[in-house]
């Protein structure tokens, strides 16, 4: 499940002007005694998206009056999808709402899948001779070309104790296999998902936790829509997010059955039945909830938090393309508002 890139403000307009398969969403229409409500991905489904396909399986979201549409990830990013009223909602993370919403773009958190960063850094489980991030100096990193992993994994390196210095490579292929092919010396692969898929075809990683390094906490996955479609449906909003809150909650509590539900919807791509059901028993075990138990929240001050890191390292910009010259507030950034009151 690599992690996307975020579009710059100044090439929403354009790439929208090529989209055609995705631009009918965003218009909650009564069909037949319910209302559609479109839901863009962030990439083919996978165990970050459990609580949607147990819901949609289980018909909840029927029985809340919606008829739900999952438009598939394609060229046009659920953040953009979102933020020009093409979509309802969007699976997001809280780098690509931030870098989003800082530029101006109509797009707000609602739902933070994940409590927990699904994403670590790693290397081969033989590497005897890196023993802590300060290790990695000098080293060459395989990614994902995100602006901010750069000044992420720097930041993390001189919080161990190393200068902070690497060369980067584009990854073609997984984490795992770039580092047991020799390609590069470390990695940011989610340990839900290929850091599993490593550990099943015996190529196992190590794994650094940004947090023991100093790096803030970030919602890796999380649901996003828009202001406008918030404060037009607010009602249908509170519907669509009951019944993701009551998926995700069947997956914390009932993980296997979970990982059926998903893979039934979606056999076509989920044929590894071994590597979803073990990803969403960790997701169950150690993701979903927050260490005070709540699923789906937000806070105030993990939002901030990150914001800061990336005004601090010149992430991010306004609508124009320029720099910010002072953090944002990013208060409006997510919501809590929306969700149904269930702890």
């Amino acid at each position: 499940m690599p992690r996307r890139t975020t579009l710059p403000a100044l090439a929403v307009t354009a790439l929208l002007a090529l989209t055609t398969g995705c631009s009918a969403g965003s218009t909650a229409a009564a069909h037949e005694g319910t209302t559609t409500v479109t839901l863009a991905l962030d990439w083919t489904p996978n165990t970050n998206h459990t609580g949607i396909y147990v819901a949609q399986q289980k018909g909840w979201f029927k029985d809340a009056g919606i008829d739900l549409k999952i438009v598939p990830y394609g060229s046009t990013a659920p953040e953009t999808l979102v933020a020009n009223h093409k979509a309802d909602f969007g699976i997001s993370y809280q780098e690509g709402v931030t870098t989003a919403r800082a530029a101006g773009q109509d797009i707000t958190s609602v739902y933070a899948v994940t409590q927990r960063t699904n994403v670590t850094v790693a290397v081969r489980a033989d590497r005897s001779d890196i023993g802590s991030p300060k290790d990695l100096d000098g080293k060459t990193y395989a990614g994902f070309g995100a602006p901010y992993e750069k000044p992420l994994l720097e930041r993390v390196i001189r919080n161990a104790g190393g200068r902070g210095g690497f060369r980067q490579v584009s990854l073609n292929t997984s984490a795992y296999a770039a580092l047991y092919a020799g390609k590069a010396d470390f990695a940011m692969p989610m340990p839900t998902w290929e850091g599993l898929e490593a550990k099943l075809v015996g190529k196992p990683l190590k794994d650094f936790r940004l947090s023991d390094y100093g790096f803030p906490a970030i919602y890796s996955t999380l649901v996003a829509s828009s202001d406008r479609f918030l404060h037009q449906h607010p009602a249908l909003a509170r519907a669509f997010l009951a019944a993701v809150d009551r998926g995700y909650r069947y997956a914390a509590g009932h993980p296997d059955r979970a990982a059926g539900l998903l893979v039934a919807a979606n056999r076509s791509v989920l044929t590894n039945t071994r590597l979803v059901k073990e990803s969403e028993r960790l997701l169950a075990k150690e993701y979903y909830k927050g260490a005070d138990g709540t699923i789906g929240t937000q806070s105030a001050a993990r939002w901030k938090a990150f914001a800061d890191f990336e005004y601090r390292a010149g992430l991010l910009t306004d609508a124009n393309g320029r720099k910010l010259t002072k953090a944002p507030d990013t208060t409006s950034f997510f919501t809590n508002a929306y969700l149904p009151d269930t702890k």
